[in-house]
């Protein structure tokens, strides 16, 4: 049938369930709605003064009707709370074999890195019934990453990852959109999302080129900044060792613990002096205004690659190295870098 969708199409493993969510709300909302206002008025003829000395009957209530208006609403809002709740945090919480995406916001574009080199503006490529890990970020203001066949957005904020995952399970190209308003272009910072099926996901891996995975220019990075001079192996160096930190938590020198993670990595690279580790000096520079997006996440995945059993799946398949343009930051839509 033609016309005007109700909603976008499903295309996620919760879009199903986000969607039934949304109509349940809107179907205990509606018919609330109408049974107040016929009651309202029903009752406004019912019981209204049918001349100036008419005295109105005494009312002394009644226990049963009064337990169920207050009882029924108290179920059925605790039933939507723990449906929401139980979404949202399947919704929030990826599993532990995911395919991870950095994402970067920018006045007005979406730029992709996959961990196996491959860079996109506009556009990301994705397998179907995978699950997809995205770490979002935002080069300039607040912006919003919004997949609407997929039911999940998350902001884009200057200075901090966010994340959002989804397992894709219907092959297509879908919508990408910014949900938050981000100046006088913000209608036209939309992208596409292309699913794949997964041969035809290898394929388009093979058919681009890339300047190596994302740890290994990562690695270059790591040595270019001379971080190889203080993080030792051995630990003996000025800063601590970072092999095998990932996914552990480690001693402050304020005081408290705090678990490795991307955001930790990133936080203490940009401003060193924020978390020092318990036992090392606060001797290490920040490199906040030093070094892109771009070049920061793949400074994480080299260190993450160091520690091997918590390193998030790449994509099976990583092409071999090309040339790629020297204008990162050029808007050209679905370009593949």
């Amino acid at each position: 049938m033609g016309g005007i969708p109700l909603f976008p199409e499903a295309a996620s493993s919760f879009a199903s369930e986000v969607d039934a969510l949304y109509l349940f709300i809107v179907a205990v909302s509606a018919f609330f709605t109408v049974a107040v206002s016929i009651a309202v008025v029903v009752f406004g003829i019912k019981y209204r003064r049918k001349h100036a000395e008419e005295i109105g009957a005494h009312i002394e209530g009644s226990l049963p009707l009064e337990l169920a208006w207050s009882i029924i609403p108290t179920i059925i809002s605790m039933v939507m709370f723990g449906w929401g709740a139980k979404l949202f945090y399947e919704m929030r919480v990826p599993p532990d074999e995911t395919l991870q995406i950095y994402a970067v916001g920018k006045q007005w574009m979406w730029k992709f890195q996959h961990t196996g080199g491959q860079r996109e503006i506009n556009e990301l490529h994705v397998p179907m019934g995978r699950p997809i890990k995205v770490l979002v970020t935002s080069e300039d203001v607040l912006h919003d990453l919004y997949f609407p066949a997929f039911r999940t957005k998350i902001d884009a904020i200057p200075g901090r990852y966010s994340q959002l995952w989804f397992t894709a399970t219907k092959a297509g190209r879908y919508r990408i959109f910014c949900a938050e308003y981000c100046g006088t272009k913000h209608s036209g910072m939309i992208g596409s999302v292309v699913v794949m099926e997964p041969p035809q996901y290898q394929a388009w891996l093979a058919g681009g080129g890339t300047e190596g995975t994302m740890a290994e220019r990562g690695a270059k990075l790591f040595n270019d900044l001379a971080c190889n001079t203080c993080h030792l192996d051995s630990g003996q160096g000025r800063g601590p060792s970072l092999k095998d930190i990932i996914g552990k938590p480690v001693e402050l020198a304020g005081g408290g613990t705090a678990l490795v993670d991307e955001g930790y990595l990133r936080e203490s690279i940009l401003n060193s002096q924020a978390k020092v580790v318990k036992g090392f000096a606060p001797l290490m520079p920040t490199f906040q205004g030093l070094i892109s997006e771009e070049g920061l996440a793949a400074l994480i995945e080299h260190i993450k690659s160091l520690s091997p059993q918590a390193t998030t799946s790449a994509p099976a398949l990583v092409p071999a190295a090309a040339t790629i343009s020297s204008t990162p930051d050029a808007p050209a839509q679905g370009a593949q870098r």
